[in-house]
């Protein structure tokens, strides 16, 4: 790997390219035992990167990524909640799907996640659909996501892996 940084760096092929070494990380990714087996004392790594949004650590748990998202999102249910007497249901739910939503649409990167990560994601839905209905925090969620028209978050991961392979099968589709 050392080898390639040095290339990155030298090479003149590679004009148009440039990386500023004060801002670049590495990120090595593996199992412990496969992380203690490589002797990386001339490369500074990084526990996690982001890329494209993203948040990567090096034991691939996710767990960065979903403190991430939990605390933007929180961010943002709460002020819903400051705005929502003044809102209609319509445009709260519209305001939802945009900005918190959307932080939830990773389905492909979510899958096979660890049970209390997947818990966690779930949790901000439900916060986020009683904030959009106006509807106390303890209430039955079920009935609220079929009025809304949600999907529960697993429900999202499984979905998105049907609607994959049904696109796959189908002769009917372009591809």
């Amino acid at each position: 790997m050392w080898f390639i940084v040095v290339q990155l760096h030298t090479k003149p092929s590679w004009q148009l390219l440039s990386s500023d070494s004060s801002k670049t990380e590495f990120l090595l990714i593996g199992l412990c035992k496969q992380l203690a087996k490589i002797n990386n004392s001339s490369l500074t790594t990084t526990h996690c990167a982001r890329n494209l949004g993203f948040i990567f650590d090096e034991h691939v748990t996710f767990s960065d990524q979903t403190s991430s998202v939990s605390k933007s999102c929180y961010y943002h249910i709460r002020q819903l909640r400051c705005i929502s007497p003044y809102l209609d249901s319509k445009t709260a739910s519209t305001i939802a799907t945009s900005i918190v939503h959307s932080k939830l649409d990773c389905n492909s990167l979510y899958h096979n996640l660890p049970k209390s990560q997947i818990t966690r994601l779930q949790q901000i839905q439900n916060s986020l659909a009683c904030a959009v209905v106006k509807a106390p925090k303890s209430s039955h969620i079920t009935p609220i996501f079929w009025f809304l028209h949600w999907f529960r978050i697993t429900e999202r991961i499984d979905d998105d892996d049907d609607d994959d392979r049904l696109m796959a099968f189908d002769p009917g589709q372009p591809g």
